[in-house]
């Protein structure tokens, strides 16, 4: 079987979210992969303290919703920062 290029950049990194481990492979550095699991174990974490009775599941999709809602807030920060900074270039082009 031969390998193409591509899978052999792919990286494994073992993390463990939520008191389980798990192998990504992607190609993200493995610092970042640590870095994100980090911050999803440590969401889920969160939301688990306010609610103990939730299952593994009902806390995996409420950790996605609540990260879901603050990217889509900030990418709109940054949509709204990109057009001030193009209406602030154009305007010093007059």
């Amino acid at each position: 079987m031969d390998v193409s290029q591509s899978d052999q950049e792919k990286k494994r990194i073992t993390v463990e979210i939520n008191k389980r481990s798990y192998t990504i492979v992607g190609y993200e550095q493995p610092h970042h992969i640590r870095m994100v699991s980090s911050l999803v174990d440590q969401k889920m974490r969160e939301i688990h303290e306010s609610n103990r009775s939730l299952d593994t599941a009902k806390l995996a999709v409420l950790t996605a919703v609540n990260t879901m809602s603050e990217y889509v807030k900030l990418k709109e920060e940054c949509t709204e920062l990109m057009n001030y900074i193009d209406k602030m270039e154009k305007e010093d082009d007059k």
